[in-house]
């Protein structure tokens, strides 16, 4: 087959891995968003969400001239004697990041503030078909600036979505064990909270010309989590030196 080539296969690699690291900020929002939905439709609400991605994502792939557009500048203004042309890609962006700071400080308040009430069955129906419209519409923002990076890697459609297809069932398998970890762990959600906060502050900052290498993005991401999974690791084991003795 055509796209069985080595050049084509380190394409597919290198596209693949930029994919799940992509899609990790997707992950830990799906997972903060499905945490207040009912234990039982949580999964079903995780897998949905990011085989919505999925589809969002190959539907990009096969509007190759529209996307290419994106990048166009659709007008041109002064100001402070700074040029600013904003393009379609620009604003998606730009919005999309501050529709994410917004949603994560929001949780960041209920989280302080306490448990919502319980919520009936009817309600937790209505709440289930909201979160997959949230997930939908910021698919759509992190699916854009990923979908030009994965055209500006490869030139065949295949292995483009050969490569987002795979992704995708690595963050399906692995987006559980994330979002019980999440929930497990009242900081590390605080965590990625910030995270969240950060991921939306660099795609407004990409939405007004200003560039932050993702790769400084990422690495604070892992410093600070891997600076939270020691300090719960020292929290457990205080816990269990401070419980007392069973038995007699």
């Amino acid at each position: 087959m055509e796209w069985l080539t080595v050049d084509s296969a380190i394409a597919f690699i290198a596209l693949a891995g930029l994919e799940i690291v992509l899609g990790i900020d997707n992950v830990i929002y799906i997972a903060i968003l499905c945490e207040k939905l009912p234990p039982a439709q949580r999964d079903f609400a995780r897998k949905v969400g990011l085989l919505l991605a999925m589809g969002i994502r190959i539907a990009l792939l096969f509007s190759i001239a529209w996307l290419a557009s994106l990048t166009e500048p659709l007008f041109s203004i002064i100001i402070a004697k700074h040029e600013i042309a904003p393009s379609i890609r620009d604003l998606v962006l730009g919005l999309g990041g501050l529709i994410l700071m917004a949603k994560a400080v929001i949780e960041m308040h209920h989280q302080v503030e306490g448990p919502a009430p319980s919520k009936t069955a009817s309600v937790s129906k209505a709440v289930l078909g909201l979160v997959l419209v949230q997930i939908c519409l910021m698919d759509i923002v992190f699916s854009v600036d990923s979908v030009i990076t994965a055209i500006g890697m490869a030139n065949q459609i295949s292995v483009m979505v050969a490569a987002i297809i795979v992704a995708v069932l690595v963050m399906i398998i692995f987006a559980g064990k994330v979002s019980e970890i999440v929930t497990r762990h009242p900081t590390l959600k605080t965590l990625a909270l910030a995270f969240l906060v950060l991921i939306g502050a660099g795609l407004l900052l990409e939405g007004i010309k200003v560039h932050i290498p993702k790769g400084a993005i990422y690495f604070a991401m892992a410093f600070s989590l891997g600076v939270e999974l020691i300090n719960i690791k020292i929290r457990s084991r205080h816990k269990n030196t401070a419980a007392p003795p069973s038995g007699r």
